[in-house]
């Protein structure tokens, strides 16, 4: 028998999450049986959708149960196996994040082919981050070399991909994020053309001056990871059969009450704009030809995965979860866990 520890959701969430809706247990594994694994994590990723999972309504995905483990995007290794096409020591990716060991089939992990990558990055760039940045641009946007996206929450893990791949595909990039810093290293570091605070006075003026900075009369393709505000003032600037990604909607995820939507939506009538919401788990048909691409940027410096790495093993998850859905990080969040040093 092998001891873990594991987050538990122990009540609902109402609006924002608080530490007294979770607790950190200790938990006894069986031996892996018949083509299952023991899995050591070595990363784990926190989402915002996991905030929509604390909640007890149902979305495109099943709320968490109360009293069992939270579950989550993990990497690790192999530790223990009773699989033959997956033996120890293999790296795998699997869902039963939020414990520092999982027992699972086989069939339910991915095998990575890491290959002189971080292993961290298959939670990231090259994981349902990258894809979700890829499928949303190309596949919902329809992105052409020379187009002008604008993407919100552009410092997070979604949008810091999606501004650095339309930067590699000939395109203007402008970003919102939280803070002036954020802004800085978005266009010092990775090469958007302007970036800006929504907090440091109207969007609608700050969007109104990134376009002129980066010589553009209007948006083709607006990434939305937030909705409200910014949603109506991209609408307010889209060109004439712009697209926007209805990725994420984060500023309204502690709402007790329905949120209003933007004021200005004929907007989309008049200029024959196309809004459309995707799920990325519809576009697994997508994944080889993302790997491969995404994999090329990756060793080439063309993208690079931005990541905030919580050092403290995996009592930091709680921590680490608040502090994303309060814009205290920076692209993707994760939690190692392992024995490993955690990278700088």
């Amino acid at each position: 028998m092998t001891s873990s520890r594991q987050w538990v959701l122990r009540r609902r969430a109402d609006g924002a999450p608080r530490p007294e809706d979770v607790e950190l247990v200790d938990a006894v594994l069986p031996p892996p049986g018949e083509g299952e694994v023991l899995v050591r994590n070595e990363y784990v990723s926190v989402e915002p959708y996991m905030q929509g999972r604390m909640g007890d309504r149902v979305t495109y995905v099943d709320p968490y149960a109360l009293d069992e483990p939270m579950e989550g995007p993990a990497v690790g290794r192999v530790v223990e196996s009773r699989a033959a096409d997956v033996p120890v020591g293999t790296w795998v990716r699997h869902g039963l994040g939020w414990r520092d060991l999982a027992c699972l089939p086989a069939a339910d992990v991915d095998v990575l082919d890491v290959g002189g990558l971080p292993p961290e990055a298959f939670l990231g760039v090259l994981g349902q981050t990258g894809l979700t940045a890829y499928v949303g641009l190309l596949r919902i946007g329809a992105l052409q070399p020379g187009e002008t996206v604008f993407v919100s929450a552009a410092g997070g893990a979604v949008g810091s991909v999606v501004g650095q791949v339309a930067r590699a595909l000939g395109c203007r990039v402008i970003g919102s994020v939280g803070s002036a810093a954020k802004a800085t290293h978005l266009e010092q570091e990775l090469g958007f053309d302007a970036a800006f605070s929504y907090r440091d006075g109207p969007v609608r003026a700050s969007l109104a001056a990134a376009l002129e900075r980066v010589g553009s009369d209007g948006v083709d393709v607006y990434f939305d990871n937030v909705a409200g505000e910014q949603l109506e003032c991209a609408l307010r600037v889209m060109r004439e059969r712009g697209r926007i990604v209805l990725c994420g909607a984060i500023s309204t995820y502690d709402a007790t009450a329905p949120v209003p939507g933007p004021r200005n939506l004929i907007r989309a009538i008049w200029q024959r704009v196309r809004l459309e919401g995707f799920i990325v788990g519809d576009h697994a048909d997508a994944t080889e030809e993302f790997l491969s691409q995404m994999g090329q940027w990756l060793r080439d410096g063309t993208v690079r995965q931005e990541q905030t790495v919580f050092g403290g093993g995996i009592e930091d998850c709680w921590p680490a979860f608040e502090s994303m859905l309060t814009g205290g990080t920076s692209g993707k969040t994760l939690i190692h866990v392992g024995d490993g040093a955690a990278p700088a």
